[in-house]
């Protein structure tokens, strides 16, 4: 069902200076061609605004307005039933008092006022229940909890629509929102060709949603530290824009960041338009932004932001001639000027040139036409004029009339803007045949005036905004696309890497509420010199979850990787000694998870044996996020400072003991067993133990071979001399013999003869004698050696059985020049993030 025409008012006659009977109805899908009101102030010109928001809220057509003066609160001021007490807190009691009255009275009269009024105009009271029942109110407070706050990260997301086809559109919306955010940091003047700081900004934009990677604060201090690339035109980053500068840049953000106040800029409602301009139940929303408690710069970075983002929104939509959402700028002094440039002037020309092709109407207001831009003018195609203050404002408005293209009288239309009364207005619209001078109706909501920021919670109240935003913020938190950037995640699994003979193990599952995935995309800038590894993921989710995560959480499902810095040092330890053969080498590793802001660190609870550096990665894992690197971890001379102190650790904790046998000048390092230490010592006893017995075995030998050649000799004398005593004893038995015979013959035997080789006979029987004593006593000397031989073999034996088993040890320390630093640096720890 198309909208029904609006009611602004009732025609007028300016000759009778009288209200006519015939109503002005306006076409809504006129105002996508957008509408310019202008009048100075007294003209009425917040009352038809507000009359005509009023009318598209009936309609059903949603609505953004921008409200620097604080008139725009008044829409949520419906009061259906007309009671003096609906309107009784919100009268002025500075004014009731002047007027000397009761302020129950003053209600009264002021209740009695508006029924009246809207009475004379025909609106019945059920028109004002229709109108509040037809769509959600709120005010949104942004850089405030007056109202309602509103969180800027959202306006930070790649924008909804496809980089390819739309490059020119986002390259403008990139350079007003880093125009602004600069601005609001304190950086004036920016020149987007010149400024280094606009150039780096827009090109770390531009890579991220060129890519469709959204970006929020954090992510691009992390960037401005750590471009995502290497040039900038012809020239590397680090020579167009250095790193000293760069990190000046990022600290002046971090600090904006960081301030308390800034706080309530990142918390409340996203910029999310679909969310603003319907609720979850459908119906249209009308959301006042109420800036006026902001600074210039702020309300400059707001409103681009804003403008920027529903620019975003406006190209993902579909073609339509009817009018699809409406946006209303109650004051648009400063921010489409004719001479400068500010961030929102150029969202605001293209809106105003192409929003008609979208469904999307822009309504501006204005006390002083001279300051806004002619080209802005000559684009929009309803005019609502009101009475104006200076002559220069009037030429100005007719510059940008006759710059529209339709003829009229310039001199009788200065004349009839002349002479326009309060709450009449002169409407000229390209789609009507000619003017319409009309006076506008009573509004519906009670106008009380600008609303202190003291009231906007009640407004807020009446119009119950804060049951209707709980339940949008519910639905967008559904939807992981709506919820803020760079918050925790619902669980982290630490132990993804696995070190061998860690000594303890890294904190299991840590629960949380927010559905997106914390840290940053770009991993955070080291620190200048300080090196930097990344530890491999060589563990499994469910070895993770075993190790140290919570497996009974079975809704919970990986989402990512998440790296958390820690300090990771490692030394060799070399102990030389060339007098006792000793080259061993050792290493001390420590990994520190949590070093304390002040970076004092027990080495000795964070050690443990070693890590093999060919097991380190060069760089991390794809698609994986960061945490941010905070104290001592981003300080240099903290990090430095750690190294030296790991350097005397070491030197002071290096020292090892050595398993000796000092009688045998054997030892043994500590990578050497006991079993194995003690079968070298037997076989260095073995051996010495051979060399001895050889060298006594020997001398034993020598001896018994003397006495055993003797023997020999002896023995075969001792056969000699026993064949001379046999042959004597026969030659003595044949003179024996010869002797019988010459006493029975005749032949004399020579006596002397016989008793010569008697004596013969017993030398040789001596001889015999002689040569057996010499036998045995060379045969028991011979024995009495071969036993002292077996007891000095047994003895060296034992002797040296007991030097092998008498063992002992030493301890030797370090020298600081063996001292050799392997590793020193940040190492990033791979956790899998469960949501």
């Amino acid at each position: 069902m198309p909208p029904a025409p609006f009611y602004l008012g009732k025609t007028f006659d300016l000759e009778s200076e009288k209200t006519q009977d015939t109503p002005l109805a306006y076409e809504p899908s006129d105002l996508t061609t957008h509408g310019m009101v202008v009048g100075m102030t007294g003209s009425g010109k917040t009352g038809l605004c507000i009359g005509l928001l009023e009318e598209a809220a009936l309609n059903g057509i949603p609505a953004l307005m921008v409200d620097p003066k604080g008139d725009l609160t008044n829409l949520l001021l419906h009061f259906p039933n007309l009671a003096p007490a609906d309107f009784q807190p919100w009268l002025d009691p500075e004014e009731v008092r002047r007027m000397g009255k009761p302020i129950e009275t003053a209600a009264a009269e002021t209740a009695a006022l508006w029924k009246n009024g809207l009475a004379g105009w025909g609106i019945a009271p059920e028109r004002l229940t229709e109108l509040k029942n037809s769509a959600h109110f709120a005010i949104f407070t942004p850089g405030s909890d007056a109202g309602f706050p509103v969180s800027i990260l959202a306006s930070l997301k790649a924008p909804p629509i496809p980089w390819e086809g739309n490059r020119e559109i986002l390259r403008e919306k990139i350079g007003s929102t880093v125009t602004a955010l600069l601005g609001l940091v304190g950086i004036k003047d920016i020149d987007p060709v010149r400024s280094r700081e606009h150039i780096l900004l827009s090109n770390i934009f531009e890579t991220a949603w060129s890519q469709g990677h959204d970006l929020d604060l954090t992510e691009l201090i992390m960037q401005t530290q750590t471009p995502p690339f290497e040039r900038l035109g012809v020239f590397p980053v680090d020579k167009f824009y250095p790193e000293a500068d760069r990190f000046e840049l990022a600290m002046l953000l971090n600090n904006f960041l960081a301030a308390p106040a800034f706080q309530s800029w990142i918390e409340g409602q996203p910029l999310d338009i679909p969310s603003l301009l319907y609720a979850p139940d459908g119906k249209p929303r009308h959301s006042v932004f109420y800036i006026a408690h902001l600074d210039d710069t702020e309300r400059m970075f707001f409103v681009t932001l804003l403008l920027s983002t529903f620019e975003a929104w406006m190209r993902s939509q579909s073609g339509t001639g009817s009018l699809r959402a409406l946006l209303y700028f109650d004051e648009i002094l400063g921010y489409m000027p004719p001479v400068a440039n500010p961030p929102s002037k150029m969202v605001l020309l293209r809106m105003l040139k192409q929003a008609r092709a979208f469904g999307v109407g822009l309504l501006l207001a204005s006390q002083n036409p001279v300051d806004i831009d002619y080209k802005a003018l000559s684009n929009a195609g309803s005019w609502f004029i009101g009475k104006l203050q200076t002559d220069q404002d009037k030429q100005r408005l007719l510059d940008g009339l006759e710059s529209s293209g339709e003829a009229f009288n310039r001199t009788e239309m200065d004349k009839l803007i002349s002479g326009l009364g309060k709450r009449v207005f002169l409407l000229k619209d390209v789609h009507r045949s000619k003017s319409e001078l009309f006076q506008t109706r009573w509004a519906m909501n009670y106008l009380a005036g600008p609303l202190t920021r003291a009231q906007i919670p009640a407004a807020n109240r009446l119009a119950d905004a804060g049951e209707t935003l709980a339940s949008t913020a519910k639905a967008a938190s559904a939807s992981p696309a709506a919820a803020p950037i760079g918050t925790g995640a619902a669980a982290t699994v630490a132990g993804t890497a696995r070190i061998e003979a860690a000594p303890t193990q890294p904190a299991s599952v840590v629960t949380g509420t927010q559905a997106s995935t914390p840290g940053t995309a770009t991993r955070p800038a080291a620190p200048a010199g300080v090196n930097e590894y990344f530890m491999p993921n060589n563990l499994t989710l469910g070895e993770a979850l075993q190790s140290g995560g919570t497996p009974q959480q079975a809704n919970l499902q990986n989402s990512g990787i998440l790296y958390h810095p820690a300090l990771l040092a490692q030394a060799s330890v070399r102990y030389l000694d060339r007098r006792v053969n000793l080259d061993y080498e050792e290493r001390k590793t420590a990994l520190v998870r949590d070093p304390g802001r002040r970076g004092s660190v027990r080495w000795e609870e964070n050690s443990f044996t070693s890590l093999d550096p060919q097991l380190l990665e060069r760089s991390p894992l794809p698609q994986a996020r960061f945490t941010l690197l905070e104290a001592p971890f981003d300080d240099a001379r903290q990090v430095t400072a750690l190294e030296r102190d790991f350097t005397d650790w070491v030197y002071r904790a290096s020292q090892i003991r050595l398993r000796t046998n000092a009688a045998l000048k054997v030892y043994a390092a500590p990578d050497v067993s006991e079993g194995e230490f003690r079968k070298t010592c037997s076989q260095a006893a073995q051996q010495a133990c051979d060399a001895e017995l050889a060298k006594t075995g020997s001398a034993f030998d020598k001896k018994i071979a003397l006495l055993a050649d003797k023997l020999t000799r002896e023995q075969r004398e001792l056969g000699q001399d026993e064949d001379e005593l046999s042959q004597r004893k026969m030659e003595e038995y044949g003179s024996y013999g010869q002797s019988l015979l010459s006493l029975f013959g005749k032949r004399r035997v020579n006596v002397s003869s016989s008793l010569t080789k008697r004596r013969l006979t017993q030398k040789s029987k001596a001889d015999v004698d002689e040569s057996k004593q010499v036998i045995a006593d060379l045969t028991k000397q011979i024995a009495e050696l071969e036993k002292a031989k077996a007891a000095a073999t047994q003895e060296i034996n034992e002797r040296w059985a007991s030097t092998a088993a008498t063992t002992g040890e030493e301890t030797r320390a370090a020298l600081k020049k063996d001292i050799f630093l392997d590793l020193f640096g940040l190492v990033w720890l791979p956790y899998y993030v469960m949501q």
